[in-house]
């Protein structure tokens, strides 16, 4: 069994009492809505608007009371290119460096099934990618 202790009243002793006063009886059906576990996925080259859709999912998932893990800010893709200046190969030998940062966020959510799309439909910036997985919790 377990126990907690309870005050009884202000600037009383504590008293013991059986959690099992608090459990739901056997025989009484219990309204359990279906929820899942989402894992949102955004990429983007652009942190600004990463950033921007990133709290407009927190804040429309908070709106509606889930619980929003993230966003979990994963380690940067640096895309490097170096290139020759001069196509034919003449003259001194100077390069060019070229450079791509991809960002990348996570967000977790745990919901029932109707509000996944009321949450997905957020108006999302150009340039960020969406992925959204859903698995049964």
């Amino acid at each position: 069994k377990q126990w907690y202790q309870r005050r009884v009243a202000p600037g009383t002793k504590f008293e013991k009492v059986s959690m099992a006063a608090y459990k739901p009886e056997k025989g009484t059906p219990v309204d359990e809505v279906q929820s899942h576990r989402i894992r949102i996925t955004l990429t983007s080259r652009n942190l600004k608007s990463l950033e921007k859709v990133c709290t407009d999912l927190i804040h429309g998932a908070k709106a509606k009371d889930l619980d929003v893990v993230g966003p979990v800010r994963l380690p940067n893709k640096n895309l490097k290119i170096t290139t020759r200046k001069t196509p034919c190969g003449e003259g001194s030998k100077t390069w060019d460096k070229y450079e791509m940062k991809i960002h990348k966020r996570v967000i977790d959510l745990k919901s029932p099934s109707e509000t996944v799309k009321q949450i997905t439909s957020i108006s999302i910036e150009p340039g960020v990618e969406v992925e959204v997985t859903i698995a049964d919790s």
